[in-house]
């Protein structure tokens, strides 16, 4: 009876390792369903991204090459590339685009009804603003493919100024106007006028579509911003009108014309007011020395009957002092003064290596000038920064340059030339003029020996002893100090981002 009742109870559960093997197998059919799903999910999540950040990166790069291409420095500059834009974008409701079509396609953002129409535009400056986009619009090419490898995939990019009704902000409380606006001199806020070397505000826009047919647009606000310069974080600044920088003992040369061959010619500190669109600020020395030694020396050398002619923000006339308890301190060594030469000339908007040593003016830098076939020229409204790596001659040369010029050789001077801005004779150390004529320098002039007449650099810390020396009728003025054309003619250093973000299209 034992016997039977074990095998009934046997057959009684028979089968249920079938039932867990089955429920086990369900569940992991459950789970595997689960994965298959959540992989799925994860990989059209990780696409979408990829897509996300593929159209982005390549709206991104349209902005760049933009923003890089407004520096006339760059090989690939507009100043290069398409010289008639710099006379349009900066005006308002005249936009200027690069595009960038992929084989065949037609990228015409200014047409109506076109694939890449730029509704942006309109939606920014045809309401209150009052413009609408020109038809067609000023373009070039993207410099983004190289050798036939397509570049960023963004379709256009569009470069226009602002002005208050554009933006929708009311900058000077008076109410919004279509006045261009402009960053201003201490790179602090906007403002609505371009006076104290304030700087205009330019507005980037790039659209980008992927071959899936994602689409992207961001824009930036920019504004030039001068370049980043050892020991001139807020810019070059200068004590004087003439500046001559030597040792400590002494020993710099000046040799101004004498009083019966010109008795008019000058050096003033007195700050120039006649400069347009900007405000005078403090007067300076006429001529600043860096010892006490020096300072005599340039007073006595300077004929007693034009002494008056040396005027400045000291009196009595002549105004010679010793700028080096407050000027350049720390920076009084050849290899310091040398390493600020070569940040301006990495800034420079053009350099010069003249053959055999020396530059002609009637051929290195006439050219330079703004002219019918040179549109973005060197200007009054676009100074630049030109830099000459052995001496310049400017006999004959009956022009005016505009910006900062910087000369590591010689530097002589005709009178009939002249220059308003920046100054700088860094390196030899030496200037020289021996003829007469009507024109001279309006901003700041420097004068520095940091180079011995093999071209080695001085052993610091002394400099060695620089000269200007005039042996001839020269202008009816010499050197006017001008705080506005210092402040035009700061080496440009980038474009700086004000503002960014995402548009809706």
């Amino acid at each position: 009876m034992k016997v039977q009742f074990t095998n009934q109870k046997q057959r009684k559960e028979s089968g249920i390792a079938l039932l867990i093997s089955i429920f086990i197998l369900l569940l992991i059919s459950v789970v595997a369903i689960a994965l298959i799903v959540s992989s799925g999910t994860e990989t059209a999540m990780a696409g979408n991204y990829r897509t996300a950040t593929g159209v982005y990166y390549a709206a991104l790069a349209g902005l760049e090459e933009g923003r890089g291409r407004l520096l006339g420095k760059n090989s690939g500059s507009f100043k290069n590339t398409a010289p008639a834009f710099a006379a349009s974008y900066s005006a308002m409701g005249q936009p200027v685009y690069i595009i960038n079509p992929v084989g065949g396609e037609n990228v015409t953002p200014w047409v109506p009804g076109s694939t890449y129409q730029d509704l942006e535009f309109n939606a920014e400056f045809q309401g209150s603003a009052g413009y609408t986009l020109p038809n067609p619009s000023p373009k070039t090419n993207s410099i983004s493919t190289v050798a036939g490898v397509q570049g960023p995939l963004y379709k256009w990019v569009r470069i226009n100024a602002v002005s208050e009704k554009s933006l929708g902000i009311d900058i000077d409380a008076n109410g919004l106007d279509n006045t261009p606006l402009y960053y201003d001199s201490n790179l602090s806020k906007l403002v609505a006028n371009g006076s104290g070397g304030a700087q205009q505000v330019l507005e980037i826009t790039s659209f980008a579509v992927l071959p899936n047919g994602s689409q992207k647009m961001l824009q930036y606000l920019v504004a030039l911003v001068p370049a980043n310069i050892p020991y001139f974080p807020s810019g070059l600044s200068f004590p004087a009108a003439l500046t001559i920088a030597g040792p400590p003992g002494g020993g710099v040369v000046f040799t101004p014309p004498s009083a019966a061959s010109n008795p008019s010619y000058y050096v003033s500190g007195v700050d120039l007011t006649s400069v347009p669109y900007c405000t005078a600020g403090l007067n300076v020395d006429a001529i600043g020395v860096f010892n006490g030694t020096d300072r005599t020396n340039v007073i006595d050398s300077i004929p007693a009957a034009t002494k008056t002619n040396y005027n400045g923000v000291t009196s009595p006339a002549p105004d010679v002092r010793d700028v080096s308890s407050s000027f350049l301190v720390g920076l009084q060594t050849p290899s310091k003064l040398d390493n600020l030469a070569r940040s301006i000339m990495a800034n420079a908007d053009v350099t010069i290596v003249p053959a055999g040593g020396t530059a002609y003016g009637t051929t290195d830098l006439t050219p330079l000038l703004l002219s019918g076939s040179n549109p973005s020229g060197m200007s009054s409204t676009n100074p630049l920064t030109v830099a000459v790596k052995g001496d310049l001659d400017l006999d004959g040369w009956h022009n005016t340059g505009y910006g900062l010029l910087l000369v590591t050789g010689n530097l002589n001077y005709d009178p009939d030339a002249s220059w308003q801005g920046i100054v700088l004779v860094i390196g030899k150390g030496t200037v020289t003029g021996s003829r007469s004529g009507t024109n001279g320098f309006d901003g700041a002039f420097f004068v520095a020996k940091t180079r011995d007449t093999s071209g080695a650099l001085l052993p610091d810390p002394n400099l060695g002893n620089a000269s200007v020396i005039f042996v001839s009728t020269m202008g009816s003025y010499g050197i006017r100090y001008s705080s506005c054309w210092v402040k035009a003619a700061q080496p440009t250093g980038t474009f700086k981002i004000l503002a960014f973000h995402e548009l809706t299209q």
